[in-house]
């Protein structure tokens, strides 16, 4: 569950009875939790497990007390599990068996008068009442106490009859002002802890993230980066996560390699459509991303200077709310990454000038990677269409050119 987020509700009186089960789960799954932590050789881990509070007596009384598909809110009753409170058992018993009392009562006195049309019904107006025909009032016992005449029938109640009326109309309210007075005493007890559940959710939210990281690393096969404070940027046989996971069965992302250095660190990036050019630079930023995270990384190897920020400028979409048109935006997004990035920054462009004409936006290209080259120095990978901004390999010793390679075999187009 999200235990922070139940907290913060806890402590500002939202809580609702779903959310106090969710956090009797929770709870429960830490002293199997701290024992996992004991047992690793990491002192971290080791740490973890000492400062996790399983709070076993909060944990306990929310698991007797709670039936396990309990409401999301208090419209609902009956979310006490029957025997957690004597009191509301005997309300729930009244209210709950309070139809057949009447069917026996009815059938008890049709036997002791002997009138076998006799029937006991309700109306809001006058409450329960036992109804006679007129041909057999004469069989009606002096202790019937009469309440109405109509046309064909007369309306009678007993003392017993009015007795059980105000138990059981009573019954369902009382039953609700009784579930609302336990509710409200769990969250007084819940509402003590927050401190030890907000402790909780900072480590178990550190434990899933650094289980989560485990467990696909294991699964897919990642490889531990080398972080230093190098310019260095060297991916080798590099896969984009994303689209390795949504690959169809049977099919094998193409890994690449990816390096920027002195001698390169302004990479142009050439080839058709859809042969991957986006893919590449996307995935240069997420396993950046990912290493600085401090997680292993879809790669055979990966070598990452630190790097500042992360600059992207992909994709092509308008701004109606703002009435920017799509070059606008481009330009925008641009502007931005000129002014604020460093020399330690990794820089992805795809497609720079396309919302314009084409000299404008050759243009524009070839003057936005003269400038990150000679200006700011920051390592990036520039994806585009138009193939004279190659010859800016030639003109400046920083820049490199790369082509992403297309070809048919056996009716299928191979990247």
């Amino acid at each position: 569950s999200d235990l922070e987020r139940i907290a913060t509700k806890i402590a500002n009186d939202k809580v609702m009875p779903k959310e106090l089960v969710m956090l009797s789960h929770t709870l429960e799954t830490i002293p199997s939790i701290v024992d996992r932590c004991r047992s690793c050789q990491s002192v971290w881990f080791k740490r973890a497990a000492e400062r996790l509070l399983p709070l076993a007596p909060l944990c306990d009384e929310l698991q007797r007390a709670l039936v396990p598909d309990a409401p999301s809110n208090l419209n609902d009753t009956n979310f006490f599990k029957p025997g957690y409170d004597e009191q509301l058992d005997h309300y729930r018993e009244i209210a709950e068996n309070g139809q057949q009392w009447l069917l026996n009562y009815e059938a008890t006195q049709r036997k002791l008068t002997g009138i076998n049309t006799l029937k006991v019904k309700y109306q809001r107006n006058f409450g329960y009442f036992v109804e006679v025909t007129k041909a057999n009032l004469s069989l009606v016992p002096s202790s019937y106490i009469r309440s109405q005449t109509l046309t064909n029938s007369e309306r009678f109640y007993t003392s017993e009859l009015k007795e059980y009326e105000e138990e059981l109309l009573g019954a369902e309210s009382r039953r609700g002002e009784r579930e609302l007075e336990l509710f409200a005493a769990l969250k007084r007890m819940a509402a003590k802890q927050i401190s030890a559940l907000l402790q909780n959710a900072r480590i178990l939210s550190h434990i899933d993230v650094i289980a989560s990281f485990a467990h696909t690393a294991h699964h897919r096969q990642y490889r531990r980066p080398v972080i230093d404070d190098s310019n260095a940027f060297d991916l080798r046989e590099a896969r984009h996560p994303v689209v390795e996971r949504f690959l169809p069965k049977g099919e094998r992302f193409v890994p690449n390699d990816i390096r920027l250095d002195d001698n390169g660190r302004l990479i142009i990036i050439t080839g058709p459509n859809m042969a991957g050019k986006s893919t590449i630079i996307r995935q240069a930023a997420i396993i950046t991303l990912m290493a600085q995270m401090g997680s292993f990384v879809p790669a055979e190897a990966a070598h990452i200077g630190i790097v500042d920020r992360i600059f992207s400028r992909v994709g092509a979409s308008d701004n109606l709310a703002l009435g920017q048109s799509t070059f606008m935006v481009e330009m925008t997004e641009t502007a931005n990454i000129l002014k604020n990035a460093t020399s330690r920054s990794l820089v992805i462009l795809d497609e720079i000038g396309r919302g314009t004409s084409t000299y404008d936006g050759l243009s524009l290209a070839w003057a936005i990677a003269e400038h990150i080259h000679c200006q700011i120095g920051a390592r990036s990978l520039f994806a585009t269409h138009y193939h004279e901004l190659t010859e800016l390999a030639n003109l400046l010793p920083g820049v490199k050119n790369a082509s992403i390679a297309v070809k048919e075999f056996k009716s299928d187009v191979i990247f």
